[in-house]
């Protein structure tokens, strides 16, 4: 059995807390595979400040939180990035808490899933990710689900709208993710790097 964290990274968004909802609806967990519905806003963390490099010396001096954090992604085998694009890039608080990240991630599948109120689909924060979660030594994969115009397809509570002109083509592209994700996340269990 593996585990993929799915990971809401804004701590401000009624829209993303939206399709965080909807993709909790529609993907339960399965015979092996179980997801950890995470959200970056149940960790508050500081802005990064310790002198350690977290992808070449261990953090001293953790706080409690801040080591809840890093534990949460040492116990996951593989992840899906759920981030709204702010001003072209990931929001401030996801890239804070990556800052915070060493090991606990290497080698480890990740989908990305970014979205926006506006017709681009987050793709410029879903590009500008991609260099992010490879410094990371995370497994990209190759294809991001670009979620364009979302709040004229997700309802508050988490429903996709019945008549939305996107609503076809959004239900099969995070299918295809969340099926991805899955067999790669297994796959990479089964078959670890050495």
């Amino acid at each position: 059995m593996v585990k993929i964290g799915v990971i809401l990274g804004s701590v401000r968004s009624k829209l993303g807390d939206s399709i965080f909802s909807y993709l909790k609806s529609q993907f339960p967990n399965e015979s092996n595979v179980v997801f950890d519905w995470i959200k970056i806003d149940d960790y508050p963390l500081e802005a990064y400040h310790h002198d350690e490099t977290p992808l070449s010396e261990t953090i001293t001096d953790l706080k409690p939180n801040e080591q809840r954090w890093l534990n949460q992604l040492s116990s996951d085998d593989g992840y899906v990035f759920l981030t709204p694009e702010y001003d072209h890039a990931i929001p401030g608080a996801l890239k804070n808490a990556l800052d915070y990240v060493g090991g606990e991630v290497k080698r480890k599948p990740v989908q990305i899933i970014s979205y926006s109120y506006y017709s681009d689909g987050g793709m410029l924060a879903a590009e500008s990710f991609v260099e992010i979660l490879q410094m990371l030594q995370m497994i990209v994969l190759p294809t991001p689900v670009l979620l364009w115009n979302a709040s004229d397809t997700f309802t508050p509570d988490g429903q996709l709208i019945a008549d939305a002109a996107n609503r076809d083509h959004f239900e099969q592209r995070l299918k295809e993710a969340f099926h991805e994700i899955s067999f790669y996340t297994k796959l990479l269990a089964d078959h670890p790097f050495k």
